[in-house]
């Protein structure tokens, strides 16, 4: 990203407009407890989705904020973790809900059906986010109601997802990054999990054939999202862990295919220090267990850095090696706020480099000489709004202002300019995806309201 003040001249937005077709966006999509990420395309409930959702509707509305995260704890396990996708209970999209099959575990919740699988734990955030705008007694108030289920999402992700105890969390379908098709994860995931009935697929070229059939091409255009062999690689996974029945034991038992996400772990180290704080501010005692992990966490992370990159990456659970395809991910170390200055330095250049990641409507979700680049396809190029709210936050933190500011405003003018989509052409600043997105319109929200 270029400095502010290379920045060419760009024609100035209207801001109340702007808040205005914000605002908009999120009453259409409301739907009574929680807010669908966008209409048609994701009619359900997504974890991280409805986190970012609270953080702009806290500006708006505060009980219905705190009602976007609270019912996200309906879909809570009863060891713990929280699903990335809560399902509507319509006749319609019981489709949606035999795919996973939650009631195959015990563990699921009775009454609603979900995913088998977590998402970026994004929940401590938007809960510290909720309480800046209360008073400092009913700070507490909210802080106590959501307490037990957050420490109990906490403590799951590191005794599920941390078997060796090393610090870091490892995930099991690149779902559960929320960068689903990112290229560390579609590379890992050809290499190791295309079954036989896929790769007969793909050495008969029926791939297109296949592609028909896809539902999310009546909402999208095929080209900006998952290639048509990245998806019957995601939804074999998926059935791998059903049949399974979300047994992390039975899953691990005989997996290739688990991967230490630098994204993931990024988000983690700073939702564990926002669970600190809402425990020192209630006086509530984290468990020591618990505290040790977290320590570990952030020791164990330098073990992601690569000298020879110069950036972190993600890596392989089973054998420790660094999944060497970078993406948007090598920038999320700033949000967690635990690298070092000099470390923060490097990763900088990264996005001030117009070759990488310096396009000029940033944050690309891969940079742009990457084989992977794409610029309209999902996690493979374009430009999304979350990722850039997280970074923006990480500049701020390590006293990157400048930056932080050029990117705060290139964000609001490519969506002033393009719409509230699912994500931008890096590039052009071209809108793709779904339209009406929610975290996109959420987002835009609290950018305006912070400036």
């Amino acid at each position: 990203m270029q400095d502010e003040t290379n920045l060419p001249a760009q024609a100035p937005f209207d801001t109340m407009d702007l808040l205005s077709r914000a605002v908009t966006v999120l009453k259409q999509n409301d739907r009574g407890n929680y807010t669908m990420p966008a209409p048609n395309l994701y009619p359900h409930q997504w974890l991280w989705d409805s986190c970012f959702v609270a953080i702009g509707l806290r500006h708006l509305d505060i009980e219905r904020a705190k009602m976007e995260v609270m019912s996200l704890l309906h879909g809570q396990w009863h060891n713990g973790m929280l699903p990335n996708i809560i399902f509507r209970g319509e006749n319609r999209y019981r489709p949606d809900r035999d795919a996973w099959r939650s009631w195959v575990s015990p563990l699921a919740p009775d009454e609603v059906a979900t995913s088998g699988i977590t998402q970026p734990p994004m929940l401590a955030e938007a809960v510290i986010q909720i309480g800046a705008q209360l008073s400092a007694a009913e700070r507490r108030q909210w802080y106590k109601s959501i307490w037990p289920s957050l420490l109990a999402y906490h403590q799951w992700i590191y005794e599920d997802r941390d078997p060796h105890k090393e610090g870091l969390a490892l995930l099991i379908h690149p779902w559960e990054a929320g960068l689903d098709n990112t290229p560390p994860w579609s590379a890992n995931l050809r290499e190791h999990l295309l079954p036989a009935w896929i790769r007969l697929i793909q050495k008969l070229h029926l791939i297109n054939f296949v592609g028909l059939f896809r539902r999310d091409g009546h909402s999208v255009p095929l080209d900006e999202r998952f290639s048509t062999l990245d998806i019957l690689a995601l939804f074999d996974a998926q059935r791998r862990l059903r049949r399974k029945a979300y047994n992390i034991d039975k899953i691990l038992d005989h997996s290739l295919f688990a991967v230490e996400d630098l994204s993931f772990n990024s988000i983690l180290i700073r939702a564990n220090e926002h669970l600190v704080e809402i425990a020192k501010t209630i006086r509530e005692d984290v468990p020591q267990d618990l505290l040790t992990s977290i320590h570990k966490t952030r020791k164990t992370f330098e073990e992601l850095w690569d000298p020879y990159g110069s950036q972190y990456f993600s890596r392989d659970f089973i054998t420790h090696n660094l999944l060497k395809e970078p993406s948007i991910a090598a920038l999320l170390p700033l949000y967690a706020g635990c690298i070092s200055q000099e470390r923060a330095e490097l990763i900088v250049r990264l996005l001030e480099n117009e070759h990488l990641f310096g396009t000029a409507f940033p944050v690309p979700s891969v940079p742009t000489e990457s084989p992977w680049f794409h610029a309209k396809r999902y996690w493979q190029g374009p430009t999304w709004v979350n990722t850039n709210w997280l970074i923006i936050d990480g500049l701020r933190r390590y006293g990157f202002t400048v930056h932080a500011d050029a990117l705060t405003e290139s964000t609001l003018e490519m969506v002033s300019a393009g719409g509230f989509s699912e994500y931008f052409d890096p590039l052009t600043g071209e809108s793709a995806g779904a339209d009406d997105f929610s975290w996109t319109a959420a987002l835009i929200i609290d950018l305006l309201k912070k400036k």
